[in-house]
């Protein structure tokens, strides 16, 4: 059996840091089209409001950190001159700022001043799984 090298083991923390990433990226916004349907202040509201905040604290942050931490140490090994590199990391960062948009529209909703409808989020939520295409083809097929 051959020894497992720190480089794969790096990769594999990527892989299950991007799954959990991405699982708050899809149902965060999935959440904000219920909680539009909910008036401010009841019971439901807090509910989704304590939701919304354990997704973002407990699996989002974490998970944003360790993608870029380990996905720095990826891109260091292998080396910086692709470009599929350069537009994979691009792409990652304008899903991190989705990820702040996000973080914005989760603290608008426990201010009770959300400013977007239930279409609006439904449309949005799309965004990550279509990047999310885009990045894994550049890593796959690495055209550039």
């Amino acid at each position: 059996m051959e020894e497992i090298e720190l480089y794969d083991v790096i990769k594999i923390l990527h892989i299950a840091a991007v799954i959990s990433w991405f699982a708050g990226l899809l149902y965060l916004p999935r959440i904000f089209v219920y909680h539009t349907q909910v008036a401010v202040g009841s019971e439901t509201d807090k509910i989704f409001q304590i939701m919304e905040k354990k997704l973002m604290h407990f699996i989002m942050l974490p998970s944003i950190l360790l993608v870029f931490a380990f996905g720095f140490y990826l891109a260091s090994e292998i080396g910086f001159g692709f470009v599929w590199l350069h537009i994979k990391i691009t792409l990652v960062l304008i899903l991190a700022a989705y990820h702040g948009f996000l973080s914005r529209c989760r603290k608008n909703f426990a201010l009770g001043k959300n400013k977007y409808s239930e279409k609006f989020y439904r449309i949005i939520n799309e965004v990550p799984a279509v990047l999310m295409i885009i990045i894994i083809a550049l890593v796959i097929l690495k055209p550039f």
